[in-house]
């Protein structure tokens, strides 16, 4: 039932809790020995105490996503419910909603992909009350990517974020004080790379296209392997079909489940605003950076060229899973990725 079914907004909380589990089925004694558990889901503190007509949109969500989180169901329909609230309350529902998978059903409906491809197993498409795709949700949400930006002209989805010039800061260069250590062991996070795709799946208005997705050491050599938390190059390449003006090059690194785990681009890298690209004309964009320590699993780079803009851009060619990669070994604990640290202390206080 919808959240908040059965909320009467002139009750409080406390009994809007009764309220709403007596209507999914809980009886009064099972709800008294849930009650603290609910309340402490819903994390509103003294308001639990308060007519439910004094609380906000989020703290409704909180409540009534505190019940039906207590109530013995085999299968949960969310629509759109995570989109109110904060990220700690967001972060906990998605918890929760991991935990219930384990043996349960979850139905989610929602329009960030993101979440989809992070949650779900399956994804269907539906427009305008018809189903438009099912299948892998990575393949799905490619689709429909792709879609919103033929029908829009403009990529739905931001640019990954271009830092400030570089002549604004200065990087200290220096490399995790584990490494030698770790890179003498078995732990050494190996990445195997494979081979530009050039037929990939990808989508965009075709004035330009990537030619080619390198990886290359200092001495700008491509590489078929590389060392988790070593110094590398990423190399795009592209050329232009027709005039291009502002032409941005970008990247983004991804999981084996689409999620995205960083990405750059040249929007604040060009060598002057109004660049000029002509038809027929190859310029390729370099980025340096230390290799993240990546859990053991598969990788893939997206690289995309658009034109304009960070914020307004038209997307020439965005091509997923352009470069493959694998880890196959790591010291990574936890996480989606292991950072360098450039020191560990420990010391009494």
């Amino acid at each position: 039932m919808e959240l908040g079914s059965g909320f009467n907004p002139e009750f409080t909380g406390r009994e809007n809790v009764y309220l709403n589990a007596a209507v999914l089925g809980l009886s009064k004694d099972e709800t008294d020995r849930r009650f603290e558990e609910i309340s402490a889901f819903a994390d509103i503190g003294d308001f639990i105490e308060q007519p439910v007509k004094t609380y906000s949109s989020g703290m409704m969500v909180r409540l009534a996503f505190a019940v039906i989180a207590h109530v013995d169901a085999d299968i949960l329909v969310i629509d759109e419910a995570l989109a109110v609230g904060d990220a700690f309350f967001t972060q906990k529902c998605m918890r929760f909603l991991r935990k219930f998978m384990e043996h349960g059903t979850v139905i989610f409906v929602s329009h960030d992909t993101g979440a989809v491809i992070n949650l779900c197993q399956r994804a269907i498409w539906l427009e305008n009350g018809s189903l438009k795709c099912e299948g892998n949700p990575k393949e799905v949400a490619q689709r429909y990517l792709a879609e919103i930006c033929d029908s829009e002209n403009v990529v739905s989805e931001p640019l990954p974020e271009a830092r400030e010039e570089k002549s604004r800061f200065h990087v200290d260069e220096f490399r995790d004080m584990r490494l030698n250590f770790i890179n003498s062991t078995q732990f050494r996070n190996d990445i195997e790379l494979f081979s530009f795709s050039p037929e990939a799946t990808s989508f965009g208005k075709g004035s330009g296209s990537i030619v080619s997705v390198r990886m290359v050491d200092e001495g700008q050599r491509p590489l078929s392997w590389i060392v988790g938390g070593e110094k590398v190059g990423l190399v795009i390449t592209a050329q232009a079909s027709k005039e291009m003006i502002n032409p941005i090059i970008g990247f983004l690194v991804n999981d084996r489940l689409g999620q995205h785990l960083f990405g750059d681009n040249t929007v604040n890298f060009s060598n002057q605003a109004g660049a000029i690209v002509q038809p027929g004309q190859k310029f390729e964009a370099e980025f340096e950076f230390r290799m993240p320590i990546l859990p053991s699993g598969n990788y893939s780079i997206t690289a995309a060229l658009a034109e304009g803009t960070q914020m307004e851009h038209i997307q020439h060619h965005w091509i997923h899973d352009a470069l493959l990669f694998k880890s196959h070994s790591s010291s990574v604990s936890t996480g989606l990725v292991g950072v360098p640290m450039q020191n560990i202390r420990v010391r009494n206080i």
